[in-house]
């Protein structure tokens, strides 16, 4: 008589690990929270697939997405902050964070600059990269501006800047604010000189940058629920114990009160800004 066979739950379990997954394939929404995969991400310019939220993006994918592919030749590639003021707070200093973000990234400043083709058209790029610094405004931000200013007046090109930012560098102090004057007088002569400047602002865009040459545009563009304003809310709070409206300093609240021209989501902004270098006839 042939045996009964009984099957258990631990038939064919093996007891060898298990392959871990590897790191960086999915990221949580910082707006939505879901689960999004990178490579989806990316295919979606790192725009949320669910709720549209437009992620933080560093300043080499940004000329990416915006330049025709090869076109991009960055101008001043080699200028690089100092520490004027000789920089400390706590146990840190200004010098060695400069190397960090260095290191980190794929920037060696808070803003790349350089002429390119958007749709075939010839323009003058200035970019910022939150992953330097926060996207502060220091020394050779400002100069950079103002190189690409310089060369968009010689060349006859329409200057696009993409402004991402947490405002003026305070480990420079004095000589960073000086680049909130110098980046406007450098603007005003480009009026002068008849060209055209469209200005994008993107989360977050504050402090001594939205003070300057960020709110200078002949064109402001916004993308989608970005951060706009002066100082922000948590400053605001912990100044004067006032909380903000719903949605105050957002695209939508500046586009209803008319600090920005439009809002435009960021798929569509290649096209916008050649749209408009068309339209004015530059």
């Amino acid at each position: 008589m042939a045996k009964k066979v009984i099957k258990s739950q631990w038939d064919g379990f093996s007891l060898k690990p298990r392959k871990e997954m590897p790191e960086g394939l999915w990221l949580a929404c910082p707006k939505c929270s879901h689960m999004l995969y990178q490579k989806k991400v990316a295919e979606n310019l790192h725009v949320c697939t669910e709720c549209q939220h437009h992620m933080r993006i560093s300043g080499s994918r940004r000329v990416a997405q915006l330049a025709d592919e090869g076109s991009f030749e960055e101008l001043c590639s080699d200028m690089a902050s100092g520490d004027p003021l000789k920089f400390k707070w706590m146990d840190n200093n200004y010098k060695d964070r400069l190397k960090r973000d260095r290191k980190k990234g794929d920037s060696n400043e808070a803003m790349l600059i350089g002429k390119a083709f958007i749709r075939g058209r010839g323009a003058m790029l200035a970019v910022m990269d939150f992953n330097f610094l926060g996207g502060s405004m220091g020394l050779v931000v400002g100069e950079k501006l103002c190189v690409a200013v310089d060369r968009a007046i010689e060349e006859s090109l329409p200057l696009i800047t993409v402004s991402c930012s947490g405002g003026a560098r305070m480990h420079e102090g004095v000589v960073s604010l000086g680049q909130m004057a110098k980046t406007s007088a450098a603007l005003a002569k480009y009026d002068e000189a008849g060209g055209l400047y469209i200005s994008v602002l993107s989360d977050p865009t504050t402090g001594g940058v939205t003070a300057s040459f960020a709110m200078l545009g002949d064109i402001i563009i916004a993308e989608p629920e970005a951060l706009i304003g002066f100082a922000g809310p948590r400053t605001i709070y912990q100044t004067i114990k006032v909380e903000l409206p719903e949605g105050f300093q957002r695209s939508e609240f500046l586009l209803e009160h008319g600090f920005v021209d439009m809002i435009v989501h960021r798929k569509d902004l290649r096209t916008e800004i050649g749209r408009l270098i068309d339209y004015c006839g530059k």
